[in-house]
C-alpha cells in the first residue's frame, strides 16, 4: 500500500513540475464554459464561444493570471543562476599498458600428422 502511494506521489509531483496541473484546471474551465453556454444556445455555438478566446470565464482569467505570474517568477529566478561548467582536457587514445599473453602459432597446438579424409565420412543411420 505504501509503495503504491509513493508511486502516485511521485507521478503527481512530476506532473505538477511540467505544468500538467494547468491542463487539468483549464479542462475543467472549458467543460464548465461549454455547459453554461449550451444552456442558452446550441452545442456548436457553445463550443465556438468557448474556444474563440473572446469570451473567457472567471476561472480562465484566473488561470491566465497565475500562469503569467509563474512565468515571471521563473524568468526572475533564471537571472540569478550561476552557470558552472567544466571543460575536460583533450581526449587522447593510448594503447593499453597490459594485455593478454599470446603464444606463437607453433605452440598453440600440435599440427595434424595427416590431411582429413576426402570425401568426409557419412553419418551412421
Amino acid at each position: 500500500m505504501f509503495v503504491r502511494a509513493a508511486k502516485l506521489a511521485i507521478v503527481l509531483v512530476l506532473a505538477s513540475s511540467i505544468g500538467l496541473h494547468w491542463v487539468l484546471v483549464q479542462s475543467v474551465a472549458w467543460v464548465g464554459m461549454v455547459v453554461n453556454y449550451s444552456q442558452g444556445s446550441s452545442i456548436s455555438e457553445a463550443l465556438s464561444r468557448t474556444f474563440d478566446g473572446k469570451h473567457p470565464c472567471a476561472l480562465c482569467k484566473a488561470i491566465d493570471k497565475d500562469k503569467r505570474s509563474q512565468k515571471r517568477t521563473d524568468a526572475l529566478s533564471g537571472v540569478a543562476k550561476t552557470e558552472i561548467f567544466w571543460s575536460c582536457p583533450a581526449f587522447v587514445f593510448r594503447s593499453p599498458t597490459w594485455g593478454w599473453e599470446t603464444f606463437p602459432l607453433e605452440r598453440a597446438g600440435v599440427p595434424m600428422p595427416h590431411a582429413p579424409p576426402v570425401p568426409p565420412p557419412r553419418a551412421l543411420a
